[in-house]
């Protein structure tokens, strides 16, 4: 005897025949789970009665409208737009809705970072790296990032490969790889932009990048905040992609987040933990086109590496050449050459001392500041000559320390005061600014000097001569 087949379906909820409309009566009048009926059957009848009831009221829509409140989202705001990844060697997924890439977010929304997973520095999406070894373009943790061995790429290339993911609406996933190998979270992002050779993440991106002040941001360079107590905690990165206005208290930010890759003003450095974001720029940048910006030096930094007692090398007669263009000819009885000596220590620190910086900042050893000024012609020179100063060389003249302390009363501080709040450091005046020196002008001051990424006496919220040169560029 064969056993007959029963399917089961669920009456209609605007349905109007006889048989649709008896069921739905004999499934809403149930046993209750009381009388032993199923909790889940329970709540299935409840939600039903209510459907039904609205289905009366509102017609055929009604179902629709009393399943989903009109201000709940359609699915979880982190849930990855779009359907999901074919199976290959790439999954590239497509964003069903794209949105306006230029719209402003909502500041709450925006904030993704505090939730962010993170993926970690891995080879290109289908590059498995051989038994035992490194993934090809996953780099050890601590190991050092050579100028030569980085793709070198100009600005405008930087933010032209940041906006095809813009285009693309690329949904955010630490899981998934787009279709060009790079893994969709915010690092993968910015290994896309920088034509890096791997993934690389928020922990192990600030060795591809020379670390920089907030004032010298130009588009293609990167804001990084790592948080290395726990990275997948407020952890993130963004591209710069220029100022807003004159201001620079805002810029246009390129970064991958929920639900998918967007362009936006953005205040610096971010929604949240906006003290703690680092300025970077990528070392293997050239001249070529800034994408709205001013081009790189031609030589970027080689790293701390080539310089110091037993380094011998071109680098080194490449900066004994800068400082001797900049007044150090006294410190070389003969040379420069490409072996480090004393000469070389002393000519560093003599122009590292005509910035105004003591101290660690100015032990003879050229860090990445000390090389930028060099390159680019900026800073005052050994001996108190200027540099080119690009865009600061008409800024005012530095008036002397001086006029900078407890008690003082000037036009400089107040000069001072309302450039600080022009840049945006303008937080701890209560009124103001005004021509007396106080405890919020030094304040003021040292967070400004903080986002040059100084610290200690560098940044004890006095101004010398560099801060006010970067302040009034």
């Amino acid at each position: 005897m064969s056993v007959p087949v029963f399917e089961e379906f669920e009456p209609a909820a605007d349905c109007g025949c006889a048989g649709c409309a008896q069921q739905r009566r004999d499934l809403a009048l149930g046993l209750p789970v009381r009388a032993g009926g199923h909790p889940a059957a329970h709540g299935a009848r409840r939600a039903l009665v209510l459907v039904t009831a609205a289905g009366v009221v509102l017609g055929g829509g009604g179902a629709s409208a009393l399943a989903r409140p009109t201000d709940a989202p359609a699915r979880p705001t982190d849930a990855p737009a779009g359907p999901a990844a074919p199976a290959g060697p790439f999954t590239p997924t497509r964003s069903a809705a794209p949105a306006d890439p230029a719209a402003p977010a909502d500041p709450d929304a925006a904030r993704s970072g505090d939730d962010t997973p993170q993926g970690g520095a891995g080879p290109l999406h289908g590059a498995p790296g051989p038994p035992g070894q490194p993934a090809p373009g996953a780099t050890p943790t601590g190991s050092q990032i050579s100028t030569e061995s980085l793709r070198k790429t100009t600005r405008a290339e930087i933010v032209n490969r940041a906006k095809r993911w813009v285009s693309a609406q690329v949904p955010y996933s630490m899981e998934r790889y787009w279709s060009d190998g790079y893994r969709q979270d915010c690092s993968g992002y910015i290994s896309m932009a920088w034509n890096l050779r791997g993934n690389e993440w928020t922990g192990s991106l600030d060795r591809f990048g020379e670390r920089i002040g907030r004032g010298e941001l130009q588009p293609g360079d990167i804001l990084l905040f790592h948080n290395p107590a726990n990275p997948t905690k407020g952890s993130h990165v963004t591209i710069f992609g220029g100022w807003t206005d004159y201001t620079h208290t805002s810029y246009i930010a390129y970064e991958q987040t929920k639900p998918r890759t967007r362009r936006q003003a953005t205040p610096l450095s971010y929604w949240n933990n906006s003290d703690r974001y680092v300025a970077y720029r990528y070392k293997g940048v050239v001249s070529g086109g800034s994408g709205g910006g001013a081009a790189s030096t031609a030589t970027p930094y080689p790293g701390a590496a080539m310089f110091g007692p037993g380094a011998n090398n071109a680098y080194v007669t490449q900066l004994g050449r800068l400082l001797v263009q900049r007044g150090g000819t006294a410190y070389y009885r003969q040379g420069p050459g490409p072996r480090w000596g004393e000469a070389d220590r002393r000519a560093t620190q003599a122009f590292q001392r005509a910035q105004g910086w003591k101290g660690a900042e100015a032990d003879g050893l050229p860090g990445s500041q000390t090389w930028r000024l060099l390159v680019s012609g900026q800073g005052r020179g050994i001996g108190g000559s200027s540099g080119s100063g690009g865009s600061s060389a008409n800024a005012p003249g530095f008036p002397g320390r001086g006029y900078f302390r407890p008690g003082q009363s000037n036009a400089y501080v107040e000069k001072l005061g309302k450039q600080l709040v022009k840049r945006g450091y303008g937080k701890h005046y209560l009124s103001g600014p005004g021509p007396r020196w106080s405890e919020a002008d030094r304040r003021n001051v040292e967070a400004f000097q903080r986002a040059q990424g100084w610290r200690g006496g560098a940044a004890d919220g006095y101004p010398g001569p560099e801060t006010w040169r970067r302040l009034f560029r």
